[in-house]
């Protein structure tokens, strides 16, 4: 049984135990004649011998049920096995307790410290944010990573995933966002408090105690709570995690009025409907401070990014961060591909009473001469470098030196006005005549030339 997960028994008298199981296909079970039976309600299986296994109700009609259990069905017959109906969803108990723990996929702790005390069990499902009452997400969230708080800024209550590859170092992209990540502005990050919720799914026990190392050695583990699912525990409990994670994000964020980013590293195995029911548990609601913050690391097969998975995820979400395997074998960390990431809220993030007022000038700047750089490249390959023109050839130079110095910092936690001021001296580089997305008010300001 999973014991980090909870359910509260049906307020009845008489118990809805059932032996009129059917079929028993893999971790399916099929119950008859079932009276009053809702979806997603939990299932106690009690199997011949005796021992009590957690299921799910995934499909219901008039007289039978589909129950998924968490365990698998080794030992169930149908002739003995009872299916008992508890009246009640997956909970999660909650408090503020859990900052700083680490849980494993269902909520139960691993970390050797204390039982959490519940201030409250919820639903692990979560309730959807009504509309009438969803704010649209314009309050920066700083991660320190120039390429992201520059040209792809994160804005609070998005959901922005990061689309990576098989060895590219998703993980320590993941953990450097987690330890970095906070309200812009020192009075504000005083005032609001902040939060961290990380969710890993199906990972090795290398890569958990990489993430548990990583956070325990930086000074954000008092403000953050891990959800450890490895690749050996119950492969269903991956269904449960980022539920349970997302369910202590909302409580943190609309209980408590923290504002809260939830990074989420694996597949949760998911499809469609079910995949935009977790990504729309992002948000904020009027009239309360706290919001909910999406970043979830997907590996694309084979690096392609029309997988269904990634395309589809690209759909639901509000833009993309591009790993790039190119810039990998180069050395630049974080390997970030500037051109085909998005995020398609920047503008309402971004400006003088947000960040600074030259910043999407900046970054229109950033991307037209990069872009052009990346242009010529491919020329170069062609016809040769000797053929290009002087501007052409400072443009090459100014793609090498921003793929290596501005998108490649390294380890470094960079503020987004350190951001903006170095893009300017990267543009201090360039002559002024190429210099054709910023004003010339602005040149005159932060370059000192005409």
């Amino acid at each position: 049984m999973l014991k980090g997960i909870s359910t509260i028994p049906r307020p009845s008298l008489v118990t809805k135990e059932y032996r009129t199981l059917s079929q028993i296909k893999g971790p399916l079970i099929f119950v008859e004649r079932i009276t009053n039976i809702g979806y997603n309600e939990m299932v106690e299986i009690v199997t011949p011998d005796g021992e009590v296994r957690l299921g799910q109700v995934l499909e219901v009609d008039q007289q039978r049920c589909m129950v998924r259990v968490f365990v698998g069905t080794d030992g169930l017959d149908l002739s003995q096995t009872r299916a008992r109906f508890t009246g009640d969803v997956a909970r999660l108990d909650v408090s503020l307790s859990i900052l700083g723990r680490v849980l494993d996929g269902s909520g139960k702790p691993m970390d050797g410290g204390p039982p959490i005390i519940p201030e409250a069990s919820l639903d692990i499902n979560g309730l959807p944010i009504n509309p009438s009452v969803r704010t649209h997400p314009s309050e920066f969230i700083q991660t320190g990573i120039s390429a992201i708080d520059g040209l792809n800024t994160l804005t609070r209550g998005q959901k922005l995933p990061i689309f990576s590859g098989a060895g590219l170092p998703a993980n320590e992209l993941a953990a450097q966002i987690t330890s970095q990540a906070r309200v812009f502005g020192r009075k504000r990050a005083e005032s609001e408090p902040f939060a961290v919720v990380f969710a890993a799914i199906g990972i090795t026990h290398r890569e958990a105690s990489f993430f548990i190392d990583q956070f325990r050695a930086s000074d954000a583990m008092d403000r953050t709570v891990l959800f450890v699912n490895r690749a050996d525990d119950p492969s269903i409990e991956r269904l449960l995690t980022p539920r349970a994670a997302l369910t202590a994000a909302e409580y943190l964020a609309f209980t408590h009025h923290r504002h809260v980013l939830v990074m989420r590293r694996g597949y949760p195995g998911y499809m469609y409907s079910d995949l935009a029911s977790i990504y729309e548990r992002a948000g904020r609601i009027r009239g309360n401070p706290g919001s909910v913050t999406q970043l979830i690391i997907l590996t694309m097969p084979d690096d392609d990014i029309t997988h269904p998975i990634p395309d589809l995820t690209g759909y639901i979400t509000e833009g993309q961060i591009v790993l790039s395997r190119d810039l990998h074998r180069k050395g630049v960390y974080p390997p970030i591909d500037v051109l085909p990431s998005l995020s398609r809220l920047m503008n309402a993030g971004i400006g003088a009473d947000k960040t600074r007022s030259d910043h999407r000038s900046i970054a229109d700047q950033l991307y037209a001469l990069y872009a052009e750089g990346r242009d010529l490249r491919r020329l170069v390959a062609i016809i040769g470098e000797a053929a290009l023109s002087t501007d052409d050839r400072r443009v090459l130079d100014f793609a090498k030196l921003f793929e290596a110095r501005f998108v490649g910092q390294g380890m470094v936690d960079r503020e987004v006005n350190a951001t903006l001021d170095f893009a300017w001296e990267l543009l201090s580089e360039v002559p002024v005549r190429l210099l054709k997305r910023v004003s010339q008010e602005l040149i005159d300001k932060h370059l000192g030339r005409k």
